[in-house]
């Protein structure tokens, strides 16, 4: 509840003389009679009528609270909003070839992507995300949906050697334009994740980029990785052995393909690098959210008015009555 006139509630302070007066005169009203001795008058039990004495003025107290209250115009609100919204088009292309198992994240570079890109996807509800994934070739593992916890759940089961080793950039980004091209919203974006250089596939990176260009996609490119040697866990028949390799990619085609689509190019070289490239490409592509607020206020001073009448009427009745004073 609120009012429309709050001003009018300084007036309760009124009420504070008001009762210092009664209590003052009902000291000073109070007869006196000389007697021998009172300790017999306890003994008798006070009656109904002396104990209802102060509801004359109870109610007059109270009825004079209402009418306070009546002018500063209570009012009840009735409030509703309706929100359209217009969510953005995500398709992420990720690198699972096996230098993607580099140790210099951890717990190795696949599984920090995977990580951080699933907090990204539950961050953004009102999106429409879908994954690819390229190694020496790709595929789609899940294509654009709004059921967040099915795609994180897809991402989860993303592994290594899933597809034939190698790294075919141009192919993983021109199977994330096909899927996200024919999108009716109006951005649309993709982020390209790897860690190495274009070895395989028929599409050049440069190509798959003037693709998306084509039709106003926006990548966004991620190169993961430490700078000198990684170590990376390598199958052999007596075990899994690890190897020293170099860590190194093509950083020129991932920035020549962000700043043709007019997105942006980042580096992460350890978790909480790569984290915080998620949150900033987050930051760069928000969804539009249109509120429309509404409100409907009742007035309900007739309610205190009608109960300031009626202790009013109360009050009267009572000392005309049962309280009636005889001079």
């Amino acid at each position: 509840m609120t009012f429309h006139n709050p001003e009018y509630l300084f007036l309760l302070l009124l009420l504070l003389p008001i009762l210092a007066w009664y209590i003052k005169e009902m000291r000073n009203s109070d007869a006196s009679l000389q007697i021998s001795s009172h300790q017999k008058l306890a003994q008798f039990p006070k009656s109904w009528k002396l104990k209802l004495w102060h509801f004359p003025f109870i109610f007059r107290f109270l009825a004079i609270s209402l009418i306070i209250l009546a002018l500063a115009r209570p009012q009840l609100s009735n409030s509703w909003r309706t929100e359209n919204t217009e969510g953005i088009d995500i398709m992420m292309a990720m690198d699972v070839s096996g230098s993607m198992l580099g140790e210099d994240l951890k717990p190795n570079r696949l599984e920090a992507s995977k990580a951080v890109a699933s907090e990204f996807i539950l961050s953004r509800p009102n999106d429409n995300i879908g994954l690819v994934v390229f190694a020496g070739e790709s595929f789609t593992q899940c294509p654009l949906t709004t059921d967040h916890a099915v795609l994180v759940n897809l991402f989860n089961g993303v592994n290594y050697g899933i597809l034939e080793d190698g790294t075919a950039i141009g192919l993983g980004l021109a199977n994330a334009v096909n899927r996200i091209k024919d999108s009716r919203s109006k951005s649309k974006v993709i982020i390209l994740l790897t860690d190495g250089s274009n070895n395989r596939g028929d599409i050049a990176p440069i190509t798959a980029a003037e693709i998306a260009k084509t039709f106003g996609l926006r990548v966004y490119t991620i190169g993961v990785g430490s700078h000198g040697m990684v170590k990376i866990p390598v199958q052999t028949p007596i075990g899994v052995q690890y190897q020293q390799m170099q860590s190194d990619f093509d950083e020129k085609s991932l920035q020549d393909i962000a700043q043709m689509t007019g997105g942006k190019y980042f580096r992460a070289t350890d978790n909480s690098k790569l984290r915080r490239i998620y949150q900033e490409i987050d930051q760069l592509e928000k969804t539009k959210i249109n509120v429309h607020q509404f409100s409907k206020k009742s007035e309900q001073f007739y309610v205190f008015c009608l109960l300031a009448f009626f202790l009013l009427v109360m009050e009267i009745l009572l000392r005309n009555t049962i309280f009636r004073k005889i001079p």
